[in-house]
């Protein structure tokens, strides 16, 4: 068994979709397809059921699926220490503010106990660069949201929030116990500026073309609610303050946390920050 054939493994257990996992190992279907039959062969097992309804993993997939993450994970933790002693001793990472993040705190903590040699230098975004400086070389990796243009990057979804719409609480729409876009069609939304990523801004904009006063960061949006009755999206979670509401939006997709790294960069820092993040999210989303 290859680390790589292992790699390709896990991605379609994960998927549970041979398209998705190519598109996510940034190969075609067909030689993935074949690498799991292979796997299956030198193993004399099943590990994965395809059927029209879609692949499901069989007794075999699932024992090998927990030994595999263990051996990445032990894998990318040998190439770090080896980065490490060869100097490469530190990571920065890019976060979106857009307000503290309780699977970040984890993963924090989590990336120090397994990675004690690594210096972590962090770059804070405001909501007009969804990608954190990746693409201008400010940041190594980014723990950030989507939607927004992939091309050039790596993206892989942590997690999925769902949204609602931001009003003051004494908006007649506050007391809703839920909300659609059309309730909100005759209002005022926060816009970004000029050049911001078109895909990050039609989502905050619910898919349409908006008018409104121009934000940069979450307390811009904070006080256009406040001073102007202005209508924003927020992830359901967030806790605004007690003069504001946040009711939920029934016919918005959810925002994705995702982290993402530019395409080809074989910096094994960020692959073993990339393996520690996925595990710390899906052990929360577990609990």
């Amino acid at each position: 068994m290859e680390l790589r054939t292992l790699r390709y493994f896990v991605a379609v257990a994960e998927e549970l979709h041979f398209g998705r996992a190519a598109a996510r190992l940034h190969m075609s279907q067909p030689p993935l397809s074949r690498a799991i039959r292979r796997l299956e062969s030198d193993l004399g097992a099943t590990l994965l059921r395809r059927s029209a309804a879609g692949v499901t993993l069989t007794a075999a997939g699932a024992a090998l699926l927990d030994d595999a993450r263990t051996l990445l994970d032990q894998a990318d933790r040998v190439r770090a220490r080896v980065a490490v002693a060869a100097g490469a001793s530190s990571i920065t990472v890019g976060f979106l503010s857009d307000s503290a993040d309780r699977g970040a705190t984890r993963l924090a903590t989590e990336y120090r106990r397994s990675h004690p040699g690594v210096e972590v230098r962090i770059r804070d975004t405001d909501l007009t660069d969804p990608t954190c400086g990746l693409r201008a070389g400010l940041v190594d990796v980014a723990l950030t949201r989507g939607p927004f243009d992939e091309s050039g990057l790596t993206v892989h979804q942590l997690r999925a929030d769902p949204v609602g719409a931001v009003l003051r609480a004494d908006d007649p729409l506050a007391g809703r116990d839920h909300l659609t876009l059309a309730d909100l069609a005759d209002r005022r939304w926060f816009q970004f500026p000029d050049g911001t990523d078109p895909i990050w801004q039609a989502y905050w904009n619910g898919g349409l073309a908006r008018e409104g006063p121009v934000v940069r960061a979450v307390q811009e949006c904070v006080q256009a609610v406040l001073w102007n009755g202005t209508v924003g999206l927020t992830p359901l979670g967030h806790h605004p303050p007690a003069e504001l509401a946040v009711v939920p939006l029934i016919d918005m997709a959810p925002s994705p946390v995702v982290v993402a790294w530019n395409e080809g960069d074989t910096n094994p820092l960020i692959r073993s920050f990339v393996r520690t993040a996925v595990a710390s999210y899906r052990e929360r989303q577990g609990q």
